[in-house]
């Protein structure tokens, strides 16, 4: 029996529904899995790279694509707990500076009561933000554990994956085009993280230098900061700028670094995120920028900062899958830039 077009709209909604609040009910159960999809991928994409570039076998490059990733999450612990020593010590020159800025602005606006730094800080329930500040690192420890079992059973599983593809389905033709269908997944997804990876380092190594030849402490970490938020479309690259000025606004007695740091971190985002970046993408990443930015308010809303992270490869994937099917190829064609698909089933990535 065929069912009229409004039926499928009301399944079509009503699944859509029920996944939206599956997403947002299992959030704990769902975004350590995630990341640890993420890290294995990663692991697997180093990997690889490890494999073309030194010519090492399988298992050797396995072991350097692990050895290079703990070895990098070594290091960032390391920064952040000498960082936060160093702003530790550094506390009460910033403090000085802020209350001066503080007085500064209030004369510009007028007011003749300016209250100082203490007295702000003793409005706020320092109690509360504490015990929110330990749950939040406790929920991420024990992520962490998870994160690191889901990604060895990953990496176990995986020896698997294509026996079981191959068993799943008995007609050949169908399995050849769930097939097609991943590999245009994985291509284009590994295209976007490979660009957005370079995009991002050459982004953070040129703020490095900027915030170092200022001055402004932290360089190294603010540059890795920069880095990390490069991967958030639109709103990362903001908020990049935003932080090393205010930092360069409260260390310095005057206000001319900050301004400088802003303009020349401004400078460098717009060059390479709206300039080299898309030319590097090219046509194979042909998402609508409008559809960007829902898909990351829609992500920060059910998963936070992690489904930010993810918007971009989660509609990447959604518009491959839709437009390999003739019902869903209209959804496909809205996601779209122009409405021209990216690339047909069966065509290489331009990339």
């Amino acid at each position: 029996m065929t069912l009229p077009r409004s039926a499928y709209a009301l399944i079509t909604l009503g699944t859509a529904a029920l996944v939206l609040s599956a997403l947002v009910f299992a959030k704990t159960l769902l975004i350590p899995l995630v990341i640890a999809i993420f890290i294995w991928y990663l692991l697997n994409a180093l990997a690889l790279a490890y494999g073309r570039i030194v010519h090492l076998p399988g298992w050797a490059s396995m072991t350097a694509s692990v050895l290079t990733v703990s070895a990098i999450l070594a290091g960032l612990v390391e920064m952040i707990s000498n960082n936060v020593a160093q702003v530790t010590k550094a506390a009460p020159g910033y403090q000085d500076n802020l209350e001066r800025l503080m007085t500064a602005a209030a004369k510009f606006a007028g007011f003749t009561e300016i209250p100082n730094v203490a007295q702000i800080v003793e409005q706020v329930n320092v109690t509360s933000m504490i015990g929110e500040v330990a749950g939040s690192l406790t929920s991420l420890a024990g992520n962490a554990g998870i994160i690191l079992i889901y990604v060895l059973f990953l990496l176990i599983e995986q020896r698997t994956f294509d026996q079981k593809l191959t068993h799943l389905f008995t007609n050949r033709d169908k399995e050849r085009k769930t097939r097609e269908i991943l590999g245009h997944i994985q291509e284009d997804i590994q295209a976007y993280l490979w660009i957005k990876t370079l995009t991002s380092l050459l982004t953070g190594a040129i703020a490095y230098g900027i915030l170092l030849l200022v001055g402004v402490d932290y360089a190294a970490f603010w540059a890795f900061i920069i880095f990390l938020l490069n991967y958030i479309p639109t709103i990362g690259s903001l908020v990049a700028t935003t932080f090393p000025a205010l930092l360069a606004l409260v260390q310095f007695d005057t206000t001319i670094p900050a301004i400088i740091v802003i303009i020349s971190l401004g400078a460098v985002q717009f060059a390479i995120g709206n300039l080299l970046e898309p030319r590097m993408m090219g046509r194979s990443l042909n998402i609508s920028p409008l559809i960007v930015l829902l898909s990351l308010a829609l992500w920060g809303n059910v998963w936070g900062v992690v489904g930010m992270f993810i918007c971009v490869p989660i509609t990447v994937a959604l518009m491959i899958v839709c437009a390999n099917f003739p019902e869903t190829r209209p959804i496909a064609v809205m996601l779209s830039g122009n409405g021209e698909l990216s690339r047909k089933p069966g065509k290489k990535s331009e990339i």
